[in-house]
């Protein structure tokens, strides 16, 4: 299955479907956030405080911990990056712009949503970002991955591409043995 989604045709095309299916749903509620007169993560946050008591909580004493010491302290940190990071994360997906990266922080958000005792559409979120995660670049090769990342190789990480390798330019040991 793992080669398959890295390296398949109809699998490429699934997972664009997929990718911007959930891009869309990124999108939907981060720019609600941005343009909602006013995000405030305070009501959320106290909330998910209050499911961490009682016989069966929903939220885990240790993420309570982050909640109630980091996480409510630090509100306002909080009431920009949620509707930056959902509308980014939305905007990678759609675009096909890192999209291994935009669906790895999606998962962090579900996950996050998820230990805040908030279930909704999370579970279902987090098995199609994992899809897309392990399909790594065939899930961006109909996007923009598919320039940005070849170029990035070339001029940025100094990487050689992988095909020009494959149909027999020379590589950095060869010119040496050459030598």
């Amino acid at each position: 299955m793992n080669n398959w989604l890295r390296t398949n045709k109809v699998a490429m095309w699934l997972l664009t479907a997929l990718r911007i299916f959930i891009g869309l749903k990124w999108i939907e509620g981060g720019w609600g956030k941005l343009t909602g007169g006013g995000f405030d993560a305070s009501g959320f946050l106290q909330g998910a405080l209050a499911q961490a008591s009682g016989d069966h909580p929903a939220v885990q004493p240790m993420w309570a911990n982050f909640l109630e010491h980091f996480a409510i302290p630090n509100v306002g940190l909080f009431n920009v990056l949620v509707p930056i990071g959902e509308f980014a994360v939305g905007l990678g997906l759609i675009l096909g712009t890192f999209t291994t990266f935009a669906a790895l922080m999606g998962m962090v958000m579900n996950f996050a949503f998820l230990f805040s005792g908030t279930v909704s559409t999370n579970p279902y979120l987090i098995i199609a970002e994992i899809l897309i995660v392990v399909a790594a670049l065939n899930a961006g090769k109909i996007g923009l991955d598919r320039w940005v990342i070849p170029y990035l190789r070339a001029h940025v990480w100094g990487r050689k591409n992988k095909t020009a390798d494959a149909i027999g330019n020379p590589t950095h040991k060869n010119q040496a043995g050459a030598a």
